[in-house]
This record gives structure tokens, sequence and C-alpha cells, in this order.
């Protein structure tokens, strides 16, 4: 029997749409209500809702949804925080008798959930150096360091996130081993699964990326990010680097006009979604669905019903290979 469902994929693609409806099917086709658990590592943030697409109330259609605004602005992002209240979600959904849907594009925060991931420890000294040099240096150099180290990790983490630099960085000094190399293998999970993959082709994806900025700008991030400023934005390592965030954060510093705050961020967005559609192409156990199927529900459900009567195979046939929806120049290396 599977403990939990994932629906993962790349931003604006419908996850948390899809997430929602097979929570409200469950109970009819399996026997089990479906609750929604949070894997999108922004929408962990109170009031950073706009700028994250985070669902609103009336979205979710009753359905429960666990870990939304948990962590304060000025928080820096912990995964291995994280996957301890994850963890406990879905131990006390099973514990009621209900399926949990785990749902996001962060993939380290999913396979955090889902797979025996352990966090190496910290050393304050080494972060402190290393968060010296990025003070003095900018995540440039630090990135270019991690390239010739773990090139693996230098191309799934962008070259200004900083923070993750430092991280990935740290783990291989303390380790001695690639920061990758912490990574389990896709055969090690900690809760028996059934993963779905939304796919998207490529230029679909980014005019539904180019229109979800537009309506961020519309729905009011600027006022957003301006409340949360005296929330302690700018004092948030992680927060504060936030798509759309960092960008909305230089137009009200007079740093970049409107046109080019959202055209930064919508550039940004289609890599980081570039990024997240080659970590999750590399799991063989995600089943992957076209976005806009007339029938993706019903297929999602049918793939959850196999998976709950046993071990399942993932011939190559039956699977939608990302690779052949657009041109293959257009894929990034992976």
């Amino acid at each position: 029997m599977i403990k939990v469902i994932a629906v993962v994929g790349p931003t604006a693609v419908g996850k948390s749409d899809l997430a929602v409806e097979l929570a409200l099917r469950l109970e009819e086709r399996t026997g089990l209500r479906g609750e929604v658990v949070n894997a999108d590592s922004m929408q962990l943030y109170r009031g950073m809702d706009i700028g994250t697409a985070k669902i609103t109330r009336e979205e979710m259609r009753g359905v429960p949804h666990h870990l939304l605004d948990v962590w304060e602005v000025s928080e820096p992002a912990d995964v291995a925080s994280y996957q301890e209240m994850a963890r406990d979600r879905i131990d006390e959904c099973a514990e009621r008798g209900v399926l949990p849907v785990l749902v996001g594009g962060s993939g380290l925060y999913v396979r955090a959930v889902l797979d025996r991931l352990e966090f190496p420890g910290t050393d304050p000294e080494v972060r402190a150096r290393l968060e010296a040099e990025l003070a003095d240096h900018g995540p440039g150099v630090l990135h270019a360091r991690l390239a010739e180290l773990d090139p693996e990790a230098a191309r799934t983490i962008l070259p200004g996130n900083g923070r993750r630099i430092v991280r990935a960085l740290e783990v291989i000094e303390l380790t001695g081993a690639p920061f990758t190399a912490n990574l389990p293998d896709h055969d090690t999970p900690y809760y028996p699964c059934a993963q779905i993959g939304l796919t998207a082709p490529r230029p679909e994806l980014d005019a539904r990326i180019d229109t979800r900025v537009d309506r961020m700008w519309e729905r009011g991030l600027v006022e957003e990010v301006r409340r949360l400023d005296g929330w302690g934005l700018r004092e948030g390592r992680t927060a504060s680097r936030a798509l759309g965030y960092a960008q909305a954060l230089g137009q009200l510093d007079g740093d970049l006009t409107e046109e080019e705050a959202k055209e930064s961020t919508a550039r940004a967005t289609r890599r980081f979604a570039r990024r997240q559609e080659s970590w999750f192409r590399r799991d063989p156990r995600v089943r992957w669905l076209p976005y806009d199927a007339p029938d993706l529900v019903e297929r999602a459900l049918s793939h959850v019903e196999a998976a709950m009567t046993g071990p399942q195979e993932y011939p190559g046939e039956t699977l939608v290979d990302v690779a052949t929806l657009v041109p293959h120049s257009q894929h990034p290396a992976s």
C-alpha cells in the first residue's frame, strides 16, 4: 500500500489544481480521503502569496492543506526541518486513514520527504568563512568553484543562489565528497509512493510563465513585497531572493522599472523551470502526463490505483519522454 502520492514538475504547469482534484476524487476510487501537503519551499513562508501563486481558500475547494505559511520571511529555509514537519503530517494522515498528496516543484524538498535522505551537519566556522567569501566576492566566484568540485550540483543550483552554493561547498568540505553524492539513488524510498509528473511543451510553458508574471504584478505583488519588507523580508536570506520578490524589491528601491522587474522575473523563472524539469526527469519512478490531457485526472487516478496493488514497472513506452516535447537543443544539459 502506498503511503503518499506526489505531484511534481516545473512551475506554472498546474500541479496544485491536479493535487486538489486527486484529493477530491480519491475516496470514491480508493476508499481513502485525500489531503494536500505542500512541497514548495517558498509557499512555506507566511505572507508570500501572490509571488508564489499560493493556492487560495476558494481554490482548495474544502480539501485540507498542510505546511502553508509556517515560516516567517526573516527565517532562512531549512530543508531538514521541513523533512521532519512533512513526515509528521504524512504519518498523522496515515493514522487517520487519509492518503496525502505531496505537491510542489522544489526537488530537494520532495526527495527529502520521499527518500532516505540524510542531511550532513553544519560547521559554524566553515559556514562563516564561506559566507564571508560570498559577501566579499559575490555568488559567481563561489559558483565557479562549485562547478569545478561538483559539476552536477552547479547545474542544479542557480548561479545567483548564494545560500545554496555556500551550503553545497560546506557539505563538500565537511564530507570530502561531492554535494550530489549525499543524494541517495532512486531505489531507496522512505515511503511507498505514486509519483505523477506534469509536462508541457517548452513554448507553452514559457507562455504560461509569462502570463503568471504579468498577473503577479496586476494582483499587487509590489504592495505585497512592501508589506513583507516591514516584516523583515530583506533580512531573510532565503525569502528576499525568491523569484519575483527580489525583483519587486529592486523596483521599490528604484533600481528597476516595472517592466524590467517583470522581464527579469519571467526570464529567471523560465530558467528555473528548466532546472526543475531536469531534476525530476532523472527520477525513473515519475509517471509523466501531459498537463493539458483531457483525461488527466482519470489517468492520474489509474496510476494511483495501480500503485496501490503492488510494485510498479515503468516500461519506457508507457511514459511521456520529456525530450520529445521540444527540440533537443532547447533542453538543459542533464
